[in-house]
């Protein structure tokens, strides 16, 4: 059986969008690609909520929060950087890897009650179960 593909996802504090990213490509994608997170400021913890809407799916997700320097030396297949270039600055990759940029709103920015919150990690959630598997597949060859 060939090696799986690796993916390196990108964003600032490796604690949301980055993370259930990874999460959804372990569950979901593991017969071809491998996953892993980091930030460049690595806040330290993932954040609760992202956690509650990984499992809403079926997904068990026990990453933790990485910085972008442990994974220099490692080759990708593919890097992809999921901050909303509107309001943040992303990282920037200076390994080997086919670098793309696809944004996703900061969920741990959200304002509202609890439920108001929650349906914005819902959101983001969704979108990245839409387009990052779609973006893998394109990718495969």
């Amino acid at each position: 059986m060939d090696q799986k593909k690796k993916v390196l996802f990108l964003c600032t504090g490796n604690s949301c969008r980055s993370q259930i990213a990874e999460a959804i490509v372990n569950d979901r994608m593991a017969d071809i690609w491998q996953a892993v997170s980091a930030g460049t400021q690595p806040a330290g913890y993932i954040h609760p909520n992202a956690l509650l809407v990984l499992r809403e799916i079926g997904i068990d997700h026990r990453g933790f929060s990485k910085s972008v320097d442990d994974f220099r030396d490692i080759e990708f297949d593919l890097v992809v950087t999921v901050c909303d270039d509107a309001a943040e600055t992303c990282p920037m990759w200076l390994g080997r890897g086919k670098k793309v940029h696809m944004g996703f709103i900061d969920p741990a920015k959200a304002v509202g009650s609890e439920e108001e919150v929650l349906v914005v990690f819902r959101s983001v959630r969704d979108q990245i179960l839409e387009k990052i598997p779609q973006l893998l597949r394109e990718n495969e060859s």
